[in-house]
């Protein structure tokens, strides 16, 4: 059982890292337990033993729940109350990716899928076997509240959306496939960031992003100004058609990576950082001026990198129609990359999805995690300079539709 609050923080914490090899395990089951204490201490009002007169009941024992986690089995102490009325939020609020990641090696394991190192991956982590009934009942649970999130109503305005896909192994009909994990962040009117859509889908495409994209304006997506994305032709056609008025910003690393491969090795630096003059510029006119220099420059050894950056290096601009203080942020898909970075370090545990519905859990999880947190920090952009811009009639949006 959990231990009691009769020993002190400190001599406790000695016991734990000088005699406990399992010490990582009692600490968090020691500061959880001492969680569920002060929980029942605010649903009474009075601490144990304490006479208050904003007391509201009295404590009634304890009954043993256990949690597993990453670190173990933790077995706890719930407090109960007389009245039966304590309800604990802490086993609630226990983290959606660590259920959806679990769950993933579960479902592997009884499947047949599964390396003998993901059998004890598995075992280890949960603590205990599992069968198919217990992994039904935890898939529905989680897959209702995920679902739940991905179909939310969006309130807000987002003035600016950044979309990207990246790609999972899923064993489907018992052939592993590569499945498109497409993924919209948006930046609110406000200022802060919030991941709006998450989807598996056999492949990327114009028909996959336009579902994307109709599902968000049926949710209530409104105020689309400009859209970052590579230059994907499906995503292009699916922004064209759905956010008519809005621009569309091609991503600039992206840009930058498929001329420097029209060039040698040797060239490539050169080429980089004659692109990035480009994109450095104040205006989009003094960008297209730099780039007319650029694109010659290079034409009389290397002609298919000067035709891609006469050709193309104005659908890289569009952020330049922004306010200065925007640019940076929206100029490159780059803003997805943690939550991208996070799903790479947790699918790479699993490898080989046994389902697309394994992929889309986990995968939704992490995001919403990450949505969560973005939401609850600081904002991300100053969304009134954007307001004063067009104000002072500059008319940003109607810039931004000029370049496709």
């Amino acid at each position: 059982m959990a231990r009691n609050n009769s020993k002190g923080k400190k001599q406790l914490m000695q016991e734990v890292l000088t005699d406990d090899p399992d010490f990582l395990r009692t600490i968090v089951e020691t500061v959880i337990q001492e969680i569920l204490e002060m929980e029942m201490t605010r649903h009474i009002g009075a601490a144990p033993y304490e006479r208050s007169k904003s007391r509201k009941g009295r404590r009634n024992g304890y009954k043993p729940r256990f949690l597993k986690t990453r670190v173990g089995r933790l077995n706890l102490l719930v407090p109960q109350d007389r009245e039966g009325t304590f309800s604990t939020q802490l086993f609630a609020r226990y983290q959606r990716s660590e259920k959806a990641l679990l769950l993933s090696l579960m479902q592997m394991y009884l499947q047949g899928v599964s390396t003998r190192k993901t059998t004890r991956i598995t075992e280890k982590l949960c603590g205990t076997s599992f069968s198919k009934s217990q992994v039904s009942a935890l898939s529905s649970r989680l897959d209702a509240e995920l679902a739940a999130w991905r179909s939310r109503p969006l309130t807000h305005s987002y003035p600016y959306l950044i979309v990207d896909a990246r790609y999972e192994d899923v064993r489907i009909d018992g052939r592993i496939t590569s499945q498109g994990v497409l993924i919209v962040k948006g930046i609110r009117g406000d200022g802060k960031r919030e991941i709006l859509a998450v989807s598996v889908a056999d492949t990327e495409s114009e028909a996959t992003w336009q579902e994307v994209f109709a599902d968000l304006k049926a949710r209530g997506l409104t105020g689309v100004r400009l859209v970052t994305s590579d230059h994907h032709a499906g995503i292009m056609k699916a922004v064209k058609k759905h956010f008519q008025g809005a621009g569309w910003q091609r991503c600039q690393v992206h840009f930058q990576r498929n001329a420097c491969g029209l060039v040698p090795r040797s060239a490539r630096k050169e080429l980089a950082g004659d692109l990035r003059e480009v994109f450095a510029a104040p205006d989009r006119e003094s960008a297209m001026r730099i780039a007319e220099r650029v694109a010659d420059s290079w034409r009389p050894k290397y002609p298919k990198a000067a035709r891609l950056i006469e050709d193309h290096i104005e659908q890289c601009l569009a952020v330049l129609a922004l306010p200065a203080s925007h640019r940076q942020r929206l100029r490159t898909t780059n803003g997805l990359e943690r939550l991208n970075q996070e799903i790479k370090r947790r699918t790479r545990v699993i490898r080989i999805f046994p389902n697309r519905e394994s992929a889309l859990r986990l995968v939704t999880a992490l995001a919403a995690e990450q949505s969560d947190e973005w939401i609850s920090g600081r904002r991300y952009l100053n969304m009134e300079e954007l307001v004063d811009a067009e104000a002072d009639g500059k008319n940003a949006a109607r810039e931004l539709a000029a370049v496709r």
